[in-house]
């Protein structure tokens, strides 16, 4: 997480709070960032709130609009595409990168969390796992550096709103691509592991285009 040479506990207590609350789906795109409303909810008062707004603009979360004041970046079509174009290309190379260097232990653990997640039917729960698991990749792969850019990626991912798993089937078929990714790395192919992780990846970037197209329809607009 970004941390300003200038921030206070309470301004990153802050921070940490709205990036949560972001990535936990109750923010959206375009939501606007009110300071007293925030600081009521957080029990905090206004200075520490406006100074974790300042540091998710830094971040490129949050835009100042005219006459609205902060609000949660839309992101255009283009930069969903680039976004998930980098998500393939680093998360490939975590999971290249894990082929190699995951222990037994590691590998096992990655396993038996993505049973967890194709047993559950809880949706929040299944969010959790889904973001445990794909850190759990990276943390595999140990590469700090890598470990830095895939971050700094997922920050800007939660401007897209609610993950791809709300779609309808996509859950079984993510979990499908995950134990094929997991083969993989057990068989210390990382040319292949790479490969299939592209691949979901991909998927998950197809629905996120048929659900902005959709919205656009809805909106009257075109892509």
């Amino acid at each position: 997480m970004r941390r300003d040479d200038n921030s206070t506990p309470q301004g990153n207590a802050a921070y940490d709070r709205l990036l949560g609350a972001l990535r936990d789906g109750q923010f959206n795109p375009g939501d606007r960032l009110r300071e007293t409303e925030l600081a009521e909810r957080f029990g905090v008062s206004r200075t520490p709130v406006r100074e974790a707004i300042r540091q998710l603009e830094a971040d490129g979360i949050v835009t100042h609009l005219p006459r609205q004041g902060a609000s949660i970046r839309t992101l255009d079509y283009a930069e969903v595409m680039d976004l998930y174009e980098m998500r393939a290309v680093l998360e490939g190379t975590a999971a290249r990168l894990a082929a190699r260097a995951a222990s037994g232990i590691e590998i096992e653990e990655l396993f038996d969390m993505n049973r967890t997640l194709k047993a559950t039917g809880n949706a929040p729960e299944a969010f959790a796992l889904n973001r445990r698991f794909h850190a759990a990749i990276l943390d595999a792969a140990k590469n700090r550096f890598l470990s830095r850019s895939i971050v700094s990626l997922q920050k800007a991912l939660m401007i897209l709103g609610p993950t791809t798993l709300t779609e309808p089937d996509r859950a079984g078929k993510a979990v499908e691509e995950h134990f094929g990714v997991l083969d993989a790395i057990k068989a210390r192919d990382g040319t292949l592991a790479e490969a299939a992780m592209r691949a979901h990846i991909e998927a998950a970037q197809r629905v996120r285009v048929r659900a902005l197209r959709a919205r656009h329809l809805h909106d009257g607009d075109l892509l």
